[in-house]
Order: C-alpha cells, then structure tokens, then sequence
C-alpha cells in the first residue's frame, strides 16, 4: 500500500511539476513570439476613416492627410514653447545601393508605416520602434524611362490592402499584414516612357456607393499621352480610363467611351489638309500627381501636365487642351466636367501637377466659396471657384471660375498677370523662344524667371485652418531657355528645347512662403540656399515642419515664421513630413535621401547640390520628455 500511496504521491508530484514547467514555457515562448513575431493582422481600413483622415490624429490614411490635401493636424503636443525638445525616436535605412531620391510621404495605419523608396520599394515599420515587418521591392526591367530620377511619392490603403505604383507602368496592390502581392496591373508600355511615380488616391463615387483606386501616367517628356484611371481596389481591373488630351477616346467599363473634350480638337493645330499633326498623337498631359477628391459635388480634382512637346510652336496655334491646368472628373464616368488651364500652349514646362487644395474662400463680400488653391510652376497661386468648375454642363474649360491669380515668387518674366474675366494670362512679348533661323540648329537664347522646374514644383504645400495662410516650399532661379528642331521618337526625350538653369540671388534659392489666400500678400518668409523640394505640414501647435536640401528638418512658428528647431538626417530632404500621435505620444516622420529633378537638370543648381550626400532613410521624433509607453 504504502509503496502504492509512495507511487501515486510522485506521479502528482511530477505531474504538477510537468504543468508548471509547461506553464512557464508557455510564457517565454509567448513572450518571445511577442518579441519576435509580426504583430497581430490590423483591421482593415474603411472608406470612413480616409474620409475622416484630416480630423483624425492616430493615423494618416491619405496622401496629402486628408481628402482635401490640406497637409493640416489637429495635433498639440508639440508646440513653439516645447518643439526645441524635439529628438529622433528611432530611424530605418532603405538600405542597399539604391540611394536615390526619396520624395516620399508616409501613411500611419494602427501603429504600422508604410513608406515607399525609390526603384519602387515598399516597407512596413513598427511606427513604436523602426522595426521592419516586410518590405516588397519591384522587379523593374532596365529599360525604364523615368524622367526625373527614379522617385515615389507614396501609396494608398484600403481594406486589407496598400497600393502603389512602379517605374515599369504598373500598379500593385500588396497585403498590408504581410506584403504579399495580391495584384499587379501593367497599363502603359513602360519602353514610350510610361510611368508612375505619384501616390494613388482612394475615393467613393457618391452616386453609385463604388470605391475605387485613382491614378495616373507620368512619362510627359517622352510624349505619352496622359491617362487618369479609376480601378476596383479588390481586383485591379479597370473601371475607366480619361486621356488629357483633347479628342482622344476614353474608356468605360472595357469599352470606348467618349473623346475628351471637343472631338475636332480645335485646340491642337491641323495641317493644310486638315489632318491633325504629330504632336497631338504624343501630346503630354499626363496626372502624375495625387488628385484631391470634393464630396460636396462628387468630383475628383486633379492637376493635368504639360504638353508634349515643350516646343510650343509645334502646338501651335491653340492651346493644347487639357493640359498645364486643373481637371474636375466625374467619378461614375470618368468625364471631365471641368478645366481651369493654368498655361495656354505651355512653352516652358510649367506643367499644372502641383496639388491642389480644397478650402473655404472668404470674398471681398463675405461669402464663402468653396474653393481650389494651387500653387503653379509658372508662378502664380491661383484660386479658383470648384463649384463653377464642378458643374455638370457648360463649356468644359470654364476660364471665370478664375477668383484670383497671385504671383508668389519675384522676378516672373513670362507674364504680367492674369486677366480674371477671361483667365487668361497677360503674357510679356518675346519671352517665347523663337523658332532657329533656316540653316540654324536652335533658336535664340531668351532668359525667363520661373525655369521649367517651377516656382514651385511637385513638394506640397500645406494649409491650416487656424492662420488661415498657405506654406509654400518656392524657389527662386531662372533659366537660359532655346528651340530646338524636334521629331518623336519612341523613348526618346520629346523637347525641342534647349535650357540652363541659373540662380536668381545670391543669398538663397530655396525660400519658404506663408501667403494669405484673400489677398495674396507674403506674411513671412525664410530663405535657404539650396532649392527646396519637399513637402510642407502644419499643426495646431502653430507649427509648420519641412526638410532641406542641405538634409535639416526645421520647425517654423507658423504665424511669425521664426525657425524654432532643426535636426541634420545626414542627405538631404526631398519629401513630405507627416505626423500621428500613438499611446499618447506625438510624433513626426519625413524620409531623407537627396535627388529628384535638381541634382539631375538643375544646371547651376546641379553644382551647388554635389555636395550633399545621397541616402535612403526615415526618421521619426518625438519630445525628449515624453515617455513612451512600454518603453524602459
């Protein structure tokens, strides 16, 4: 018995022993999955959250953080009298070879980033810590024609999935828990200089329920004719296609639908016999940019590119719709409502894809008008009245939708202003270069002020809603500018212009602009010597954050224009800061890595940049005396 009893005793001894020892190793191997192992799947993203994304603080859903690109935060954490305690949190490297410019603007999605690189690559990063979780990196082929370096500017999220688009002409649509690709659409013949570099944007048609993906071409130099697509995020497949070129046909559900705007096309020249000539087969507008989308009317609002090719005489006359302007598209159909052109037969380049933001204009009466602010490569901050533009019927190019056109750098050579009953720009004589005299191989040289890279180009501005003043990353340059004689040749550059960029001052290019809309007058300004190329946000915290050439992100009071802080990321900033707040703490985040168009055909400019170093990094921050929660 006893030895029985003695038996039985042991065997619970032991047993209870085993279950502890199991217990603990339960919680260790718990502890260590924890540490180790991808977080738990997120929820999916909903069409009510991006739409809510601009009010919102612990993420950031959309390019331009919120559906009206007004680049503005709520959050007031980190304000003027503490932003000087401002310390990185963490920092991740794009790693390997592929340092080139990195314009990106990163989304924030229940403490997971997502960023893209360039060469099109995507990473996902535990937002708390830096620590990857999956990265994607596109197969390209070597043939790829991207003019301006190889850039991202950034993806979209919906549903379980993000978006973005690769230098080959595709876009691709990857798990958000997992980056595995769930599809991957090609839509444009990446070898006649087919392209994507701009992030796509989410909206829901609010006549038919439908969300759909939105995206554009880039490849204007090359002579591509510019597409706006709408697509099932689900699938990939395309719901409709809108040219932005005039008489072109669209598509809709698979099928032709109709030409864009005039099927004559009476604002592209024709030849003796009537026939359309070559430029208007390869004739540019491409959307490579981010579009805005109105609720109130239902409207997609995106910029439209330049014509192709720069030359303008071989457009001429007309000009060349719809391009250098901004495009008001119906969602159901993808029909253009409306157009507001920035630059009739654009000669130099000024391209119209900056953003364009969403905002109330307060008129001379009182009134609201729901409005449209752009900040143009030619130099002017137009305001334009997007409920004209939004209309259903009408003449599609609608120049009185124009309230105001403001110049918003010095020294604008090419025109005078703008005419506000026709919209039109009042243009100075002789700043179109000429035609080569016979027997000539270009024309005469003619200096004009902005040069083809803008006053301002692609970099974002911001808006906020309690100063009621844009930020405006502008610069101050010139250029050399000549014909030359121009055939097309698939993959080949599409000019026929010759140029150099020179510098307009001698303390600065790059300066930082705050301008109210109602009047157009320069609040503040802050000059730097390097061009700037990125992005611009505001908060609540009177703040304005932007990067550098020279590689500092810098804090700016926004109502005084004080420069409050600066951290140095070791290259140079080319693209757009964001900022969320997570577990109670605010954070900043902007990517670093020099390149872009400057370094590339910045001419003078191209030699005052060689010495900042190329890199491929995010950076995150946070204030020094807020503790993180979790942390040690």
């Amino acid at each position: 018995m006893e030895g029985n009893t003695l038996m039985t005793l042991n065997r619970t001894t032991a047993g209870s022993s085993l279950k502890k020892t199991i217990a603990s190793l339960a919680l260790v191997t718990a502890g260590m999955l924890a540490a180790l192992a991808l977080p738990a799947a997120a929820d999916t993203v909903s069409w009510e959250a991006i739409a809510d994304d601009a009010a919102t603080t612990k993420d950031v859903l959309m390019y331009g953080m919120g559906l009206e690109g007004k680049r503005f935060s709520p959050l007031t954490q980190i304000t003027t009298e503490n932003v000087a305690k401002l310390v990185p949190a963490w920092s991740f490297s794009f790693g390997d070879e592929k340092q080139r410019g990195q314009e990106t603007q990163a989304l924030v999605h229940e403490g997971v980033i997502y960023i893209t690189a360039s060469y099109s690559r995507m990473f996902a990063l535990d937002a708390k810590t830096g620590r990857k979780l999956w990265s994607y990196s596109a197969r390209l082929p070597d043939d790829i024609r991207p003019c301006c370096d190889v850039v991202n500017r950034g993806a979209a999220i919906y549903g379980d999935k993000v978006f973005f688009g690769t230098l080959d002409a595709s876009v691709v649509a990857l798990n958000k828990d997992t980056g595995k690709v769930v599809w991957r659409k090609k839509f444009g013949n990446h070898k006649a200089g087919y392209t994507m570099t701009g992030a796509p944007t989410i909206i829901k048609d609010g006549k038919t329920g439908r969300v759909m993906l939105i995206h554009g071409s880039s490849g204007d130099e090359f002579g591509v004719v510019g597409q706006l697509y709408a697509r099932d995020p689900d699938t990939g497949d395309e719901i409709w296609m809108r040219p932005l070129v005039e008489g072109h046909m669209g598509r809709l559900n698979g099928k032709d639908s109709t030409p864009t705007g005039n099927p004559q096309a009476p604002s592209w020249p024709r030849d003796k016999d009537g026939k359309l000539v070559d430029a208007w087969n390869h004739g540019g507008g491409a959307p490579w940019q981010s579009a805005t989308f109105d609720t109130a009317t239902n409207t997609i609002v995106i910029g439209a590119g330049n014509p192709a090719p720069w030359n303008g005489w071989a457009r001429s006359p007309g000009d060349s719709l719809f391009t250098s302007g901004q495009a008001y598209v119906d969602p159901t159909t993808g029909e253009l409502k409306g157009f507001y052109q920035h630059t009739p037969n654009d000669t130099w380049d000024f391209s119209g894809n900056n953003e364009i933001v969403l905002f109330d204009y307060t008129d001379a009466s009182g009134k609201t008008i729901k409005a449209s602010a752009h900040a143009d490569r030619n130099g002017f901050f137009f305001v334009t009245d997007r409920n004209k533009l939004a209309a259903p019927g009408g003449e599609i190019n609608r120049p009185t939708a124009l309230i105001a056109a403001y110049p918003f750098v010095d020294g604008i050579t090419w025109a005078k202003g703008f005419d506000t009953k026709t919209g039109r720009p009042i243009e100075v004589e002789g700043q179109r270069p000429p035609l080569p005299a016979e027997g000539e191989s270009k024309g005469k040289v003619v200096e004009v002020s902005p040069p083809f890279l803008g006053g301002k180009n692609w970099n974002p501005m911001a808006y906020s809603e309690d100063t009621k003043l844009f930020y405006i990353p502008a610069n101050h340059w010139k250029e050399s500018y000549w014909t030359e004689h121009v055939t097309y040749k698939e993959g080949a550059a599409y000019l026929g212009m010759g140029f150099r960029i020179h510098k307009m001052f001698n303390d600065h290019v790059g300066i930082l602009r705050a301008m109210d809309p109602q009047t157009g007058k320069i609040v503040w300004e802050h000059k730097e010597e390097l061009p700037l190329w990125a992005g611009v946000v505001t908060t609540r915290g009177n703040l304005v954050f932007t990067g550098t050439g020279d590689g500092y992100l810098k804090a700016f009071d926004a109502k005084t224009g004080k420069e409050l802080w600066k951290f140095q990321t070791g290259s140079g900033i080319v693209s757009s800061p964001v900022t969320w707040e997570q577990d109670g703490v605010q954070y900043v985040g902007v990517a670093s890595g020099y390149g872009g168009a400057v370094p590339l055909w910045g001419g003078d400019m191209a030699d005052l940049t060689t010495r900042v170093s190329q890199g491929g990094s995010f950076w995150v921050f946070k204030l020094s005396d807020i503790k993180v929660a979790g942390a040690n």
